[in-house]
């Protein structure tokens, strides 16, 4: 997922999407300890869109603080 893409999203989809990346990595861990994963990458992945999500959903929570500051 691109950070161009996040950006797009309104707020109600960038939750959806972070807790189905959350349980998406939750289940990558548990299938690296009980058995072997197909793409090692996978793990790394989930964590930077995550971070992404994250990023985004704080950037937009400042804005929202700084609007209602300057108002």
């Amino acid at each position: 997922m691109k950070a161009t893409e996040i950006k797009e999203m309104n707020p109600d989809e960038l939750q959806g999407e972070l807790e189905t990346l959350q349980r998406r990595l939750f289940d990558i861990r548990t299938q690296a300890v009980t058995e072997k994963l197909e793409d090692p990458s996978q793990l790394a992945k989930a964590k930077k869109d995550i971070a992404r999500l994250k990023t985004v959903l704080r950037e937009r929570e400042l804005q929202q603080q700084l609007q209602t500051k300057s108002e």
